[in-house]
This record gives C-alpha cells, sequence and structure tokens, in this order.
C-alpha cells in the first residue's frame, strides 16, 4: 500500500469526508435544540421528567424512542457536540450477525429504523443495503458460522451458508483460497452513523424532546434511593429519570453520583485503516467483509475501502479516568496496525497498489462479559444505563434505545434482555484494574473462535470458597460464575492435564469420561459437590412481615412449618420468573433463600423493590458467610449418619426439610433434603469457619463408601436428564410456571394476592402459547456428530417452532437430552396459538445442529419411568446371562 506515512497528523474532524459538522450548527436554532456556544444560549428548563446524558448515537436513540411512546418533558444533554463521540468516527456496519439472540433481534431492528428514518425524517442517512460475509478459514469456524446460520433463520433473518466461489461471485476484491466456506447475511448495511444520530436527533426534537449542546453533567442528585434530579455546569435540574448514555464516561459518570452506581465498562484504542478510491472503484453495495480468522472487516468507503478489526494486544487507555469532551484523534500507531494490515492484504491482495488516506484511531467501550449494558440500577432507582457497546454501538443503538424507552415506560422491555441486564454485574466487577485487564482480553475475543463452555481468563481466583485450594490440588477445573470459581471436573492422576486444559471443540470432549465417571458415583456411590456459588439470604422480622412478604413475592406457599423447604419462583406481574428459589423456614419469623449465583443481585434488588421503607424486616446478604457441599448418591445417608450420630433415613429426616446439627466436631451445620438434581442427598451449609474440617470428615469417612467429588458438568447432566429447568437457561421473566410444568408449585388458594396471581389465572384459562419440552436425540452419533450445547433450532413437521435453551448427554440413557420452549409456528395461519398435549404429542420433531437435523422424541414429563425400565432390561439381561452359565 501506498501512503503509509508513519508521522501524519492526528484526525481532525475535516479529514472524515462526510462528517459534515456544520450540519449541527443549522440546527441550533430549531425547536428543542440548544448549544452553550450560542452567544444566546437557550436556558436550562429547571426540572424534565427523564434527563438523558449523552448525545451519540445511543442517547439520541433513547430520546427518539421515548418520544415516540408518547414522554413528554425529555432533555437530553450533551458535553460536547451533538454526536462527536465514537459516533463521529464508527465505521459505520450495521451486522446482525450475532451469537447472543437478543443482540441479534437488537441489531435487525437497528437496521430496520435505520431504512426508514430518512422517510420519516427527510435526513439522508447513507444506509446502503450490501449484505455481509463471513468467512471461515478452518472447519471449526464454519461450524461456528453455520450454528449462527441457523439460529438467525429461527429469528427469520435471512442468511446462507455459501461456498469460497460464491464468495468470490460476492465479492471482487477477495482472495478465497483458503476459505473453507463463509455465511452470507443478505440485509446486513452500511450507513453514516453522523448522518443517523442527526436523523434520530430531529425527529427526537419534532417530538418534543429538548437538547443542549455544551452541557456537562456533574453528578445525579439522589434521595432515599431515587433519583431526584441532575447537577450540570449550566445549572439545576429536577427530575424523576436519569439515563446514563455517556459512553466510554459511563464509568466516572455513574461513580459521580450522590449514591455511586456501578457501570462497569473500559475504554481501548480502535484502528481502521481508509484508502483512497481505487483504480476501478469499489462499488458502495459491494458486501461487507467480516474475516474472522484473520481478526479484520471490510468495507466500500467512497470508492476505496475501510478496514480495522480486534487485534490480540489491545490498548486499554483512560485507566486513570481521564476525560475529554470531544474525541479529536488519537496518535496513529503503523507498528500497532501492522499485523491487520497484513491480513487485509492476505484477503485482498490487489489493495498492495491502493494509496492509503488515513490510519484512524479512535477509543471504543468494552464490558467484562462482551456484551452491552442496559436496565435500571441496583441501588438508585430511576437510575437507566445504556452503553458498553463492544464495538457495535451502530447496530445495537436502535434496538438498544428501543428496548430501555419500553423498560421505562412499561417496567419491562418487549424481549428477554437479562444477558444484557446491568445487574448482571455486581460491584465486584468494577475495579480498575479488573476492568482494564478483562478489556484486554475482551476485545480479541470478539473475533476469537468460542467453543463451548470456554471460560474468560482474566479477574479469575476473585471469589473463592475456602476450599478451593484443598480440591485444586486434587484435580478440580475451574469455571466462573458472577465472578466465583466453580469446578466443572475433576482430573483423575495420571491424566493429562495441558491435553484436556487444551481440548476445544464442537463434538465430543475429552472431559466427557471424567464426567461419565462422577455421574455413575452421584448414581451408584457418593459425590461431593462444593456449591457455595449459590446466592443465600436471610429475611427475617419481628412480626409476621417476613411471612407476609414472602407469601407476596412468592407463588408457592411459604406458610409452612418450621424446618421445610419450599421450590418457588418470585413472578412478576406477568406471571414470569425474576427469581426461581428454595426457601427454608428457619424460625417463625426467618427465612433462608437460595437462588442461582448470577441472581445475587437481580434477586436482592427485587426483593427490596417491594420491601415497606419503614419496615421491620432485615434483608442480609449470607453468600459469603457459608460454604455449601452438595452430598450426592444413594450413600450420602450413610456418610452424613456416621457423622452426625442422628439417623437420616425417609421417616426421620423427609425430602424437603432442614435440620441443623453437628457434623464431626463442628455445630450449627444446616442440613437439607434436597440435592437440586433430583437424586438422593443432602446439601450442607456450613459456616465457614468450619468448611475445611467439615470436607475433610465428609471425605475420610466416605472413602468406604466410594466418595469422590464432583463438578458442575455432572450436575448438568443429571438436572436435565430428569427435566429440572434453570433460570437464566430455560427460564426468564416471560416464562411463568404454567408453560414449564411447574403449576404444582403456584398455590392460587394460599389466601394471598400474590404478584402474577392474576395473570396466571387468565393464562390457565386460556392456555399456554408455548410449552417447555424435553427432546431426546435419535440416531445421533456421539462420537462422530457434532453435539448440541444451546440455542439449536427445533423443527416440528419442517416448521421452526423454537430453540434448545439447555442440552447435555445422559449418561443414563447413553443419548442427548435437550430442554427447549415450543410454540406453534407463525407462518401456519391455521395453526393453533395454544399448545396443548396433543399438540406436542402429534409431531414429528428434530433438532438441528450446525446445519444437519436430527430426529427427536418430543416429551411432556421427565424419562424416570425409562430409567426404571432400561434398569430392569440391564437387570434381566445380567440374570439370564448368569443363568446361562
Amino acid at each position: 500500500m501506498r501512503g503509509c506515512v508513519r508521522n501524519s497528523k492526528a484526525l481532525a474532524p475535516t479529514m472524515f469526508p462526510r462528517l459534515l459538522f456544520d450540519r449541527w450548527g443549522s440546527l441550533l436554532g430549531r425547536r428543542g435544540l440548544a448549544s452553550a456556544g450560542e452567544p444566546h444560549p437557550t436556558p436550562l428548563p429547571s426540572q424534565a421528567r427523564v434527563v438523558i446524558c449523552g448525545g451519540g448515537i445511543v442517547g439520541s436513540s433513547v430520546a427518539y424512542h421515548l418520544a415516540k411512546l408518547g414522554w413528554k418533558d425529555v432533555v437530553l444533554l450533551e458535553q460536547g457536540r451533538l454526536g462527536a463521540g465514537t459516533t463521529r468516527l464508527c465505521a459505520g456496519i450495521v451486522s446482525t450477525a450475532k451469537h447472543i439472540p437478543i443482540e441479534s433481534k437488537m441489531a435487525d431492528y437497528s437496521n430496520t429504523l435505520y431504512q426508514q428514518l430518512e422517510q420519516e425524517t427527510g435526513v439522508k442517512t447513507g444506509y446502503v443495503k450490501t449484505g455481509s460475509l463471513c468467512l471461515a478459514q478452518n472447519q471449526d469456524r464454519f461450524i461456528s458460522l453455520k450454528r449462527l446460520a441457523s439460529r438467525l433463520k429461527v429469528l427469520g433473518i435471512p442468511c446462507d451458508v455459501i461456498t469460497p466461489k460464491q464468495v468470490a461471485e460476492l465479492h471482487p476484491l477477495v482472495n478465497i483460497h483458503d476459505l473453507v466456506g463463509a455465511v452470507h447475511v443478505p440485509g446486513d448495511a452500511v450507513v453514516c452513523p453522523p448522518d443517523v444520530n442527526h436523523a434520530l436527533v430531529v425527529a427526537a426534537a419534532k417530538n418534543g424532546v429538548q437538547i443542549h449542546e455544551h452541557t456537562s453533567v456533574n453528578h445525579v442528585m439522589v434521595q432515599k434511593g431515587h433519583v431526584t434530579g441532575v447537577e450540570t455546569d449550566r445549572g439545576t435540574i429536577d427530575c424523576d429519570y436519569f439515563v446514563n448514555c455517556a459512553g466510554q464516561w459511563a464509568y466516572e459518570l455513574g461513580l459521580s453520583t450522590e449514591d455511586p452506581v456501578s457501570v462497569p465498562v473500559h475504554a481501548c484504542e480502535h484502528f481502521y485503516l481508509l484508502t483512497k478510491p481505487l483504480e476501478q472503484p469499489l462499488q458502495p453495495h459491494t458486501p461487507v467483509v467480516m474475516d474472522l480468522d484473520g481478526r479484520i472487516y471490510v468495507r466500500a468507503w467512497q470508492g476505496g475501502v475501510l478496514s480495522g478489526g480486534f487485534e490480540k494486544n489491545p490498548k486499554p487507555i483512560f485507566t486513570e479516568g481521564r476525560s475529554q469532551l470531544e474525541i479529536q484523534g488519537m496518535q496513529e500507531d503503523w507498528d500497532h496496525f501492522e499485523p491487520m494490515l497484513s491480513a487485509l492484504l492476505r484477503r485482498m491482495p490487489s489493495l498492495d497498489s491502493c494509496e492509503i488516506h488515513q490510519l484512524i484511531n479512535w477509543p471504543e467501550s468494552f464490558t467484562p462479559d462482551m456484551r452491552c449494558i442496559m436496565g435500571e440500577t441496583q441501588t438508585v432507582h430511576g437510575y437507566f444505563v445504556l452503553g458498553g457497546m463492544n464495538s457495535s454501538g451502530l447496530s445495537f443503538a436502535g434496538g438498544g434505545g428501543r428496548y430501555l424507552a419500553e423498560w421505562m415506560t412499561y417496567g419491562y422491555p418487549s424481549e428477554n434482555v437479562w444477558p444484557l441486564d446491568v445487574k448482571r454485574f455486581g460491584t465486584l466487577q468494577s475495579s480498575r484494574t479488573f476492568l482494564r485487564h478483562r478489556v484486554m482480553e475482551v476485545m480479541p475475543l470478539l473475533y476469537e473462535l468460542k467453543v463451548p463452555r470456554w471460560d474468560f481468563q482474566t479477574g479469575r481466583q476473585l471469589r473463592t470458597s475456602p476450599l478451593y485450594d484443598r480440591l485444586d490440588t486434587q484435580g478440580a477445573r475451574w469455571m466462573e460464575k458472577h465472578g466465583f470459581e466453580r469446578a466443572k471436573y475433576f482430573v483423575p492422576s495420571g491424566k493429562d492435564l495441558l491435553a484436556l486444559d487444551q481440548s476445544k471443540t464442537f463434538y465430543k470432549p475429552d472431559w466427557f469420561d471424567i464426567v461419565g465417571a462422577e455421574v455413575k458415583c452421584c448414581k451408584e456411590a457418593v459425590c461431593v459437590v462444593d456449591m457455595s456459588s449459590f446466592t443465600k439470604f436471610e429475611l427475617s422480622s419481628s412480626g409476621d412481615q417476613a411471612l407476609e412478604l414472602l407469601q407476596r413475592l412468592c407463588a408457592n406457599d411459604l406458610d409452612v412449618p418450621v424446618g421445610h423447604i419450599v421450590h418457588t419462583g418470585m413472578l412478576n406481574h406477568r406471571g414470569g420468573y425474576e427469581n426461581d428459589c428454595s426457601v427454608v423456614r428457619l424460625s417463625k419469623n426467618r427465612f433462608f433463600i437460595i437462588s442461582p449465583s448470577d441472581q445475587q443481585v437481580h434477586c436482592w434488588s427485587w426483593i427490596k423493590q417491594h420491601m415497606p421503607s419503614d419496615s421491620q424486616l432485615q434483608l442480609e446478604d449470607v453468600t459469603w458467610k457459608y460454604t455449601a457441599l452438595n452430598v450426592i448418591g444413594p450413600r450420602a445417608m450413610d456418610v452424613l449418619s456416621e457423622l452426625s450420630y442422628v439417623p437420616l433415613t425417609p421417616d426421620h429426616f423427609p425430602s424437603l426439610f432442614c435440620k441443623e446439627m453437628s457434623v464431626g466436631y463442628a455445630n450449627g451445620i444446616r442440613v437439607m433434603s434436597m440435592t437440586h438434581t433430583g437424586e438422593p442427598g443432602f446439601m450442607l451449609y456450613i459456616p465457614i469457619e468450619y468448611a475445611l474440617h467439615v470436607y475433610n470428615e465428609v471425605m475420610s469417612v466416605g472413602q468406604k463408601y466410594g466418595i469422590r467429588n464432583s463438578g458442575y458438568y455432572a450436575l448438568r447432566s443429571l438436572r436435565i436428564e430428569k427435566f429440572f429447568a434453570f433460570w437464566g437457561q430455560d427460564l426468564d421473566a416471560f416464562t411463568t410456571p404454567l408453560e414449564c410444568g411447574r403449576e404444582f408449585r403456584v398455590k392460587f388458594d394460599k389466601g394471598t394476592e400474590f404478584i402474577g396471581r392474576e395473570a396466571l389465572l387468565q393464562q390457565r384459562q386460556v392456555g399456554v402459547r408455548r410449552r417447555f419440552i424435553m427432546f431426546l436425540l435419535e440416531d445421533h452419533n456421539t462420537e462422530l456428530d457434532l453435539w448440541p450445547w444451546w440455542g439449536e433450532p427445533i423443527y416440528r413437521n419442517e416448521e421452526p417452532v423454537g430453540v434448545t435453551s439447555s442440552s447435555a448427554y445422559s449418561y443414563t440413557l447413553e443419548r442427548h437430552v435437550c430442554l427447549g420452549f415450543v410454540k406453534p409456528p407463525q407462518t401456519d395461519p391455521g395453526a393453533p396459538t395454544v399448545v396443548t398435549a396433543d399438540f406436542i404429542n402429534r409431531g414429528e420433531y428434530e433438532v438441528e445442529i450446525g446445519g444437519h437435523r436430527y430426529p427427536a422424541k418430543a416429551k411432556l414429563y421427565p424419562f424416570s419411568s425409562l430409567f426404571a425400565q432400561q434398569r430392569r432390561r440391564k437387570d434381566d439381561m445380567e440374570l439370564s446371562s448368569f443363568q446361562g452359565k
């Protein structure tokens, strides 16, 4: 390439064609737009219903959608000029090829919105439907793309799996010699981001949104946990809601609140290259290329190309909290960009003779898990966040703005956005050091091949059980959940640990036999699983307030005798699960609540939200106080009986019961007759100071019964073959107990109007529109075929009817089991709208894995009877074999 001048000046606004900033000046005199740079700027209003901080495409989208939903007194504040931050330098690609369904839905909506904005506002947005090509240089990448294509089709997003030859037909510059295939998404597009931002601002202003430039938010005022106003450098605005759309400055803005708010984002430098027009100018409608294995993207730009990427060694910036009003462009770094430039020339060799126009460097904000952040914060009511777009702000801004506006208007958006909810994070993810190190891993991972069950490597060993070191020396292989280390499985001595740790595949994994042995031990002897990461709360009161609150929050009846355990859901007003938990009545007015690990912030927030402000209630997070050991298997009773000298037979210790007792020398151990798997056994909740002693005693006594350690992979297999749904994977805020076969956990006649009751009564009357189903794969070769992991499309009579939410190999049934929701296909006008048992039983089902469909048997109930039949057949065969000798 010609023109790689290393001492070039940093990018100035005038050096990026089409970013015509004088357009903002022409808007300043219009209704709703004001700038502090004017001789007589429009004064700020003294009060508003909502104040939005950030005039980039994300904040403008929120303002646009709130106005569309009828909100009045909306104020949008921008510390510099509208769209002069990351929006100004965005690459302009709108891609729906995302591996998380909710992100694909957001991008698809954004695409549709940007296409119609010009007609709505009269502002040209530079929208061109180019389509996109996701390239694969190896079979694993191709498998990943085929899995992605299957999911996109179920979402209604057209896409095709194509050959390298077809790639060459679609794009004239792509070198296909090392490609094995690609996915073509014909509906993807490119736009001019500042023009889109401009159109959103114009539409918002026409609908009454007041917009003020050159106005900085100093801090958000809070009283009694609620937003009351915003203090700016131009005055104070009283308001009920505040939306943090400050992009890379969202972290600092959150900390400036009177009650600090955690917004875990961190900026990294991001580079892309602009060339001058080619000798044969590249046409505007040429597809965008995403060469994932080369870590680059390429789009047509004014007859030349725009190409950037996600390097292996990113450069985090602004860790110290440095701020600047507008991004004036940062220093070029050709040495840093060289690997991406080389990848570009390998993919498009003909560009070697083109002339470079500019290397652009600007900051992008990233999150700890590569997913954007939205929703209401835990600590301050009325404080909403939308940010951390991980270099996909243009693709997500339209859909994200819509969902956040719905959330603020109706209490929750129209789709399940839990994967993006700000409450999936705790304060532990807000350490600057953690964020700096994590985003250095996150940025390369955006284009990294991610096989099932991959784990982050940075920010580890942050939250650990007291047993961590002990388990680690016994071969534990770790994964992380909500910052907590959890054992996946235990590698027996003599195994090749390095080879096992580096095993990455979409097929049968190398840990298959290890997990199978742990499952066998759970069923035939006794295993110990450290489940300390589970969220644990204690709720107590001086009177009946604790019981009254839980009766209001929970669908099941909590007015049970002391010592009893109740599995229940906490539902929202639609009847959907906000939490799925087990509640133990410790005493008349004291309860122990056990929830999934990633529910720690969300569940706490949900309970606190419904607690009376002047209540005599006390809610305490005791997660850190207790180590939880799951002792699973038919010999668990023998082990604990020896250690406690207490009879643990069902007659003395019935199912779903809790006793506080001694185990070994340790007192005050909460022993519960449940295992979360359907297998016999006990959960031990142990004060942390006793954890190591109790574990050692259990392992010592258990030797005679064949005891061994086990991990979460075995638990997953056990719970899925028992048809147990899990919150965050199978259950969410849009799933009701009636849809997943849990009506028996709903007590309509308990005498309390619990949240969601009316919605469930109505659903019971009209019928459910989708149903949680168990699928048993047939004609699937575990050794040779691709495995199901999650998100695989489900077909009924050749029509798509859902996707899997959980999958696991059942070592009992010796085949794969998938769980997922089924609803009637929308393509058939004659299809029933209500899912009945007859509808399920009359269908022929298939599960699609990487483009290949496998027959599946659908069941509305677990295969417990099949387990028994298999055992009887096995026993009969062994007896027959013995008699024949």
